[in-house]
């Protein structure tokens, strides 16, 4: 049985971002994924509540994507997570509607990935800085998964924008198929490493 996927993207400037729109472009045309662009829905920052949670219960694995907007994700992002994740639906008692599902961040950042550690730039690591996210996921039962990341992406080259695009769409596919194990992933600061890891896997067989 395949999973539903559901993508939540978020980026106020799209028309300026090469490399997110490059992304969007390699997300497989298939009824399993559903891109949901919130800054084209709610431009007015009106988000339909109910529409949303309907969204959520149809799908099994949810990808909050967005620019890592100052250590964190968009203010429409924000909202939603503050409107629809309700209490007594997403947390608390009797708010069971999420328990189960799959979650992570894919996220792009102008920072490399060296910056994003204890002897780096900002400190901390993704994941260390992502942990509202996942304390979110964790209230909501949800299973919360290491982020999918593309950093450097005002020196990236075409070539690496290339491979990552790649990556996502297998992740995406994985995801889809329920080919992979929460416990195998975990053991992964990003998705990135995951799926090339299994890409290294496959092409030396």
């Amino acid at each position: 049985m395949s999973n539903k996927v559901l993508i939540l993207f978020a980026h106020p400037r799209l028309e300026r971002s090469a490399n997110n729109a490059f992304l969007l472009k390699h997300i497989p045309e298939i009824p399993e994924i559903t891109l949901h662009d919130l800054y084209e829905k709610y431009p007015d920052f009106n988000i339909d509540i109910e529409y949303e949670k309907k969204l959520l219960t149809e799908h099994q694995v949810i990808i909050w994507m967005h620019p890592f907007y100052w250590y964190s994700a968009p203010p429409l992002m924000k909202q939603w997570i503050d409107l629809v994740l309700q209490f007594g639906w997403a947390y608390g008692p009797g708010g069971g509607a999420l328990q189960g599902k799959i979650v992570f961040n894919s996220i792009t950042s102008g920072g490399q990935a060296s910056a994003y550690s204890h002897e780096g730039h900002n400190r901390f690591t993704v994941r260390q800085l992502l942990a509202p996210f996942d304390q979110t996921a964790t209230l909501c039962k949800m299973i919360y998964l290491p982020p999918f990341a593309i950093h450097g992406t005002h020196v990236i080259s075409r070539e690496d924008l290339n491979l990552k695009a790649r990556h996502f769409t297998e992740v995406l596919e994985r995801m889809v198929k329920g080919d992979f194990s929460v416990d195998e992933i975990n053991r992964y600061p990003y998705l990135n490493d995951w799926i090339e890891t299994l890409t290294d896997k496959t092409s030396t067989k």
